[in-house]
């Protein structure tokens, strides 16, 4: 009986014909920590967006928010003052049933992406959004937002060392084979060769078949080249250099994937890896 209604409404509302279209995604991941989170300053945010601001309920911190208002917004703040203050206790059983142990303060980070920027990936279909949940997950968590440790001795902010818990949460793995979000985090994840190849070709042909382009030589040689502008234009931003530009995303990709880079000075690395903990840890200590 229930199912005849149902049908029946479906037909007076209209025929699907196509997959529905995604025009806003909210993705959240809800994490335990006891870290400060007002342990650090507004400068520690190194964003592309706007309006970064604090959130305090009587004398109790509780969170932050970036670029509310525009295409893509980030929310950090504590989920579990929320609910309680909601009265809206149905996470708990989750929580618990995933590890968490009464008493322990639970965060919630939460990216929303409006349908300007999902269209700007090319992700109109919902099937398409969750197929790619990692790679917007990646975007907005290493290139559009970072949170650092400030190094009042370098002024290029894209060169400051990634805050640990950030690290920790911008790998977060969202499975798009539709299995449940990864609860560790492996020391190396590495993209098979063939996947990156196959992103590239992609991005390569679609460059093409957009510019009416048909020769291979031609289409790669002004790809490389509208490559370079973008990056030059992108790093304008930033106070980088197209080549400087490029290194940094290599760098961000390097410290998801636990590898290294090739470091001449070693010496060098030394103090800047001393520098980052000294700032970490007055970072910690609340100075």
């Amino acid at each position: 009986m229930g199912n005849c209604i149902e049908k029946s409404l479906a037909r007076r509302l209209g025929t699907l014909t196509e997959p529905a279209h995604v025009s806003r995604l909210d993705l959240c991941a809800d994490f335990v920590s006891h870290e400060n989170m007002e342990s650090w300053g507004r400068e520690a945010w190194v964003t592309r967006g706007k309006n970064i601001a604090a959130y305090a309920v009587a004398d109790q911190f509780t969170g932050w928010t970036v670029g509310l208002g525009g295409v893509i917004a980030c929310r950090l703040y504590n989920k579990l003052l929320e609910i309680f203050e909601s009265h809206r206790d149905d996470l708990l059983p989750l929580w618990l049933a995933a590890g968490w142990q009464a008493g322990d303060p639970i965060w919630r980070v939460e990216f929303q992406f409006r349908r300007e920027v999902l269209a700007q990936h090319n992700l109109i279909r919902l099937d398409e959004v969750l197929s790619n949940l990692n790679g917007l997950w990646s975007y907005a968590s290493t290139e559009w937002l970072r949170l650092t440790i400030p190094n009042p001795d370098d002024q290029t902010r894209s060169r400051w060392p990634v805050h640990p818990l950030w690290g920790y949460l911008s790998s977060i793995d969202w499975e798009t084979d539709g299995g449940p979000l990864s609860r560790s985090f492996r020391a190396t994840r590495l993209p098979e060769d063939r996947r990156i190849f196959s992103l590239g070709a992609s991005s390569i042909a679609s460059y093409m078949a957009k510019h009416g382009i048909t020769d291979y030589g031609e289409g790669l040689d002004r790809y490389l080249f509208d490559l370079y502008g973008h990056l030059q234009t992108s790093g304008d931003f930033l106070g980088l250099s197209a080549e400087a530009m490029m290194l940094e995303k290599v760098r961000l990709r390097a410290r998801e994937f636990n590898t290294i880079l090739n470091i001449d000075d070693e010496e060098e690395k030394r103090l800047a890896l001393e520098r980052a903990a000294a700032a970490y840890r007055k970072a910690s200590n609340g100075g």
